[in-house]
C-alpha cells in the first residue's frame, strides 16, 4: 500500500458497504484505529462516513455508533432510508448514499491529493475517473476475498490502487466474528446495524 506523509488525503467510507464486508470477511471495525491507521500514513485532512438512517423507529441500532463518530474525528453524512415491501412481502430498506459520497469527493478534490475510497460498488467507477482528472489519485479498499466479491472489476481497475480490506484489517479489528453471509430476515439488534437488506441500487 502506498501513501505519502505529506499527501493530503480524505477517507470516504460507505458505511453499508463497509459494514457487509467487514461481516463477510470475519471482523468488526474498530473505528478509531481505522482513522488512526491512515493518519499514521498520511495527513488526513477529512473521514467521511455516509450511513442511511431509518428514522421510523424510535431508537435506531446505528445511533451509538453515527453519535460517536460524529464526536471522533469523522464528518457523518446520514439520510433517511426509506423502508418498504418487495413484491414477496419482505421489509426492504433502501438507502443509497452514492450521491452524497460523489458530491462530497468532487468538492474537495481541488484540496486533497489522494481519495480513499471504501466501497466496492462500481457505480464509483465515473466518479473516480472524474477526480483523477483532477489531479488526485484515488484508492479503492474492498474486497475480492469475499463470496461473491465486493469489489467490481471495473471499479478495481479504475482506481490508482486497490487496497484488499481483509490485508490491512488486522489493524483496526474490534473483534474476530465467524464469517457468515449477510443476513436477509432478521431486524436490526445493536450489534447488527445492517442487518436488514440495504437494497444498494
Amino acid at each position: 500500500m502506498h501513501f505519502l506523509p505529506s499527501e493530503r488525503v480524505a477517507l470516504f467510507i460507505d458505511g453499508a458497504n463497509l459494514y457487509s464486508a467487514s461481516r463477510n470477511l470475519g471482523f468488526d471495525v474498530d473505528y478509531r484505529n481505522l482513522l488512526e491507521y491512515f493518519r499514521k500514513r498520511a495527513h488526513v485532512i477529512r473521514a467521511y462516513y455516509y450511513s442511511a438512517v431509518l428514522e421510523t423507529e424510535e431508537y435506531s441500532p446505528l445511533k451509538p455508533l453515527t453519535d460517536w463518530l460524529a464526536y471522533n474525528g469523522y464528518n457523518l453524512v446520514t439520510k433517511p432510508a426509506k423502508e418498504f415491501t418487495d413484491a414477496t412481502g419482505r421489509r426492504r430498506v433502501k438507502g443509497n448514499m452514492d450521491i452524497e459520497i460523489a458530491v462530497d469527493m468532487l468538492e474537495l478534490a481541488d484540496k486533497i491529493d489522494h481519495a480513499v475510497l471504501f466501497s466496492g460498488d462500481s457505480d464509483f467507477r465515473r466518479l473516480v475517473e472524474a477526480v483523477q482528472r483532477r489531479g488526485v489519485r484515488v484508492s479503492v479498499v474492498s474486497s475480492i476475498r469475499t463470496s461473491p466479491p465486493m469489489v467490481g472489476d471495473e471499479l478495481r481497475r479504475q482506481a490508482d490502487q486497490f487496497i484488499e480490506l481483509s490485508e490491512i484489517a488486522p489493524d483496526f479489528t474490534r473483534r474476530q466474528t465467524e464469517p457468515r453471509p449477510r443476513p436477509m430476515t432478521a431486524r436490526s439488534t445493536l450489534a447488527d446495524p445492517y442487518a436488514d437488506p440495504l437494497d444498494q441500487g
